[in-house]
């Protein structure tokens, strides 16, 4: 995604008169980046890649590159009297069991040529949907050499609330004597915050980055694990973290409802009862928008459990959205 060359003007009479030349200056700004690229994973910080925006779970790393042009135009042509190229790297760290958290960035000193030498900067920061961002940054400070600044971030939520989706937009603006002000604007990867399983006395309040797949684990529930390894084997691959399309978790308890009437009979097969088998498992969950009959036949399975396995398996699924902040619409794998 292509951030365009933005910039501002003075009039040519103000700008004359401050330069003492006829002309008109400006500054001009671009910044070329790339499209975000998701990692798998939660746990370690997200690394950074040239002009590109690398994300896991709970952290961002942001690498921009940009390119001054400090320009006279003469005549409505315009000439380039100097540039000054640097990088920024940004590093943002949500966390699962707090809705305030921070992020650092750094300036690389510029190189310039010819008048791109003493250009100042000014950062600033803007989020959304309830989270403010308050920038610490030495404001005025000169590409001439490296700085640094951070962001911090805070978020009220209500319990049992999820936030809409937000993004950090940070503007850059620059300034040099006698040359009219530029500016620029790009956006961090999209969060999210929730207090989803808090309460009046409990806040669970926590941040993340949802388009991230995470994984739950249904290993040593010995049916469902053998029931999913088994479909698999046939070629249904949804939720397969070894190459398959992940599973999308949905909120809706009429629907999940539906999903599960639509392919789990109301008794068990006659072997099954004899065997304590009762309770129907169905994958892919009820509670995901490719439960029930959503997908083809192939794609799809149900296998009878014991009471109890099914009831663990449901505190296991509850624990992991605590943990990863999964909400409606969120993609993940099943590992079996």
């Amino acid at each position: 995604m292509a951030v365009g060359v933005l910039a501002t003007a003075g009039t040519p009479s103000a700008v004359a008169e401050q330069a003492g030349s006829s002309a008109e200056l400006r500054v001009t700004i671009g910044s070329p980046r790339a499209q975000a690229a998701a990692m798998p994973g939660a746990a370690a910080a997200a690394t950074c890649s040239i002009n590109k925006i690398t994300i896991n779970r709970f952290s961002e790393c942001e690498w921009v590159t940009v390119h001054v042009d400090v320009v006279k135009v003469v005549d409505g042509e315009p000439v380039i009297e100097g540039t000054a190229d640097f990088n920024v790297k940004h590093q943002m760290t949500l966390k699962a069991s707090s809705a305030n958290w921070s992020e650092k960035f750094t300036i690389s000193k510029a190189t310039t040529t010819g008048q791109g030498k003493g250009v100042a900067v000014d950062v600033a920061a803007k989020s959304g949907a309830g989270t403010t961002a308050s920038v610490s940054f030495p404001q005025g400070h000169t590409l001439d050499s490296a700085s640094s600044g951070s962001v911090a971030y805070k978020t009220a939520i209500a319990p049992k609330k999820i936030l809409a989706k937000a993004k950090t937009t940070y503007t850059y603006t620059f300034s040099k004597p006698n040359y009219s002000p530029g500016s620029v604007s790009y956006s961090s990867a999209v969060y999210r915050c929730d207090n989803y399983y808090g309460s009046t006395r409990t806040n669970r309040s926590g941040c993340a980055i949802p388009e991230v797949p995470t994984g739950v684990s249904m290993v040593g529930l010995a049916r469902i694990d053998e029931g999913i390894r088994s479909l698999r084997s046939r070629g249904g691959h949804y939720g397969d973290p070894n190459n398959g399309k992940p599973l999308h978790w949905m909120i809706n308890k009429t629907q999940e409802n539906a999903n599960r009437t639509a392919v789990c009979p109301r008794t068990a097969p006659p072997d099954m009862r004899r065997a304590g088998r009762t309770s129907c498992d169905e994958y892919p969950f009820a509670s995901t928008k490719e439960g029930g009959t959503h997908l083809a036949a192939s794609q799809r399975t149900i296998t009878w459990v014991k009471v109890q396995e099914n009831k663990s398996q449901g505190g296991r699924i509850t624990a992991w959205r605590g943990q990863m902040h999964v909400m409606d619409g969120d993609p993940f794998y099943v590992i079996a």
